[in-house]
């Protein structure tokens, strides 16, 4: 069925059947959770793998033609993803989707790649029901859409028919291990060592950031290295749809949505996740990614004086503060743009947007500082930074609060005229 895969290993005889139909009885008779017990998933697997070679040596039992190999394909069927785990241990696949059965696609670097692996429909549906199940989320007729966390951190989504044409649809991010900070995505060419020192700062003094950026542009990525610069001895709160956020400090609070059970109730806002954090005594509050209406909350909380970061879809930077002032207004007929636009150059400082090259690298594509004024009913932005000509240029701008820099011990003023000096020479 997979093509040189652990599935087409399983297919390929009836000794590997065997085998495997031999574990699954063990592991019921034991009560073993393949997916809690790896490990001894994995020494009950070589076990049997073994037993049968002693006696197919002794017997005319037909011998496993590549041991190893059964082993590892049985388990991955009984405590991984199937045919798809080789994808999960893959580091340079970021991302898994199923259109239907027989089209399975990966992405590398940013770009799309169709596979060899063809499943069944039923296996499709045993992977979704195993993938959901320790997340305590569910998909039915009532809730035809979830997302959720696997145990690894990758994140799931999933759809079902009739909402699709004809198959489930799912969509796996896979977790990626969080960088340490900004100077990893300097390494990693995303933007450059002054401008990742500027921001280093400004998340220091405590400014409100906005991350911007289309799908995949690496705003998750950008908002856990900025986490990095916080203070250690601040107390964090973060609100997420599902957990992707890894802040490396010691004083963290991390929450996500939760669905409405069978009958309609319990069911926890991204909105309703913004107000509680007010209530946490934060020191900093960062929310995943804002989508509807809790933009509002989000903008009182931090034109409250706590400070914060958050995520969202946009084509620009200026996009972005766009977009920050038409959310809002999802919250209400009460909620006027004369009451958001100002409060939105009050309560956003800073505008990070990315976006990904033509070869798939995400990076840094502008920088903007919000001076907190409004001419009619748009926001003055001042350029920090943006991208020209391929590399990401000092601008003639200069963000807002430079009091807050010196409280934190920097002097932005020097800091950016250095950045200047160095790009003109």
């Amino acid at each position: 069925m997979v093509s040189g895969g652990a599935t087409g290993v399983l297919g390929a005889g009836g000794e590997a059947a065997a085998v495997a139909a031999e574990v699954r009885d063990l592991v019921r008779q034991r009560s073993l959770d393949p997916v809690l017990e790896p490990q001894a998933a994995r020494a009950l697997v070589e076990q049997v793998v073994a037993g049968y070679q002693d006696r197919a040596a002794i017997s005319g039992l037909p011998a496993l033609p590549d041991p190893a190999a059964t082993v590892r394909a049985v388990f991955d069927q009984l405590a991984g993803f199937g045919p798809l785990q080789r994808f999960f241990e893959d580091p340079t696949v970021e991302e898994v989707w199923i259109n239907e059965p027989g089209r399975v696609f990966v992405a590398r670097r940013g770009r799309s790649e169709l596979t060899t692996v063809v499943l069944a429909a039923e296996e499709v549906a045993d992977l979704v029901e195993r993938m959901l199940r320790l997340s305590g989320r569910r998909l039915d007729l009532s809730a035809p859409f979830v997302d959720a966390q696997l145990p690894d951190g990758s994140r799931l989504h999933v759809v079902i028919p009739n909402i699709t044409r004809r198959h489930l649809a799912v969509n796996i991010r896979k977790f990626v291990i969080s960088v340490a900070g900004l100077g990893e995505l300097v390494r990693l060419g995303s933007l450059t060592g002054p401008a990742a020192r500027f921001l280093e700062a400004s998340v220091a003094a405590g400014l409100n950031v906005l991350v911007s950026g289309g799908t995949q542009a690496g705003k998750t990525t950008m908002l856990n290295a900025l986490c990095a610069a916080i203070p250690a001895s601040e107390r964090v709160i973060t609100a997420e749809e599902v957990f992707e956020l890894q802040v490396p400090l010691p004083d963290v609070v991390s929450m996500q949505t939760r669905q409405p059970n069978l009958e309609g109730n319990g069911e926890i806002t991204l909105r309703r996740l913004v107000k509680e954090a007010l209530r946490m005594r934060p020191n900093r509050i960062v929310v995943g990614e804002v989508r509807q209406e809790e933009c509002l909350d989000l903008l009182i909380a931090l034109n409250s004086g706590v400070p914060g970061m958050a995520s969202l879809h946009a084509n620009s930077a200026r996009e972005a503060l766009v977009k920050m002032c038409t959310l809002p207004l999802l919250a209400g007929e009460n909620v006027s743009a004369a009451f958001v636009v100002p409060t939105v150059a009050a309560a956003v400082d800073l505008v990070v947007h990315l976006g990904a090259d033509s070869q798939g690298r995400r990076q840094v594509r502008e920088i903007l500082g919000v001076t907190g004024r409004v001419e009619g009913e748009a926001i003055e932005t001042a350029e920090l930074y943006s991208r020209r000509g391929g590399s990401l240029r000092r601008g003639t701008g200069y963000p807002p609060h430079f009091e807050r820099y010196e409280r934190a011990g920097f002097d932005i003023a020097q800091l950016l005229q250095a950045d200047s000096v160095q790009v003109g020479a």
